[in-house]
């Protein structure tokens, strides 16, 4: 496996020779000494349809996108309707209702711990 980098135009001329002048992609890698994988992306990238596949590209980018956007704000959502749901019942905040609040009045003070009975 060879790290060889190639020039645009050597790309572009291999899949004219695909493409244009009809020899088949195992053809023109042993030829060139390119592995067919190579060939076939530069096909994808260079090669006729190049465009289609660029904005085809584009589209599933932009859609993968929105779907991490999307995700996220819906996790964001979520922390804050747990949030709103458990600070309600904050421990800090004790809530009386109107009966209770009636009997704690009629009731005689509770000694604490330490005073007088």
């Amino acid at each position: 496996m060879t790290n060889k980098r190639y020039p645009d135009e050597f790309k572009i001329e291999a899949v004219r020779q695909i493409t244009d002048r009809g020899h088949s992609v195992a053809d023109v890698s042993k030829r060139l000494d390119v592995s067919t994988h190579s060939l076939y992306a530069w096909v994808k990238k260079f090669g006729p349809d190049a465009e289609a596949n660029k904005s085809r590209n584009e589209e599933q980018a932009e859609l993968k996108r929105l779907r991490k956007e999307l995700q996220r704000v819906t996790e964001e959502r979520d922390i804050l309707k747990k949030a709103a749901r458990t600070s309600r019942s904050s421990p800090t905040k004790v809530r009386l209702y109107q009966r209770a609040q009636g009997l704690l009045a009629s009731t005689k003070a509770v000694p604490t711990s330490g005073s007088e009975p």
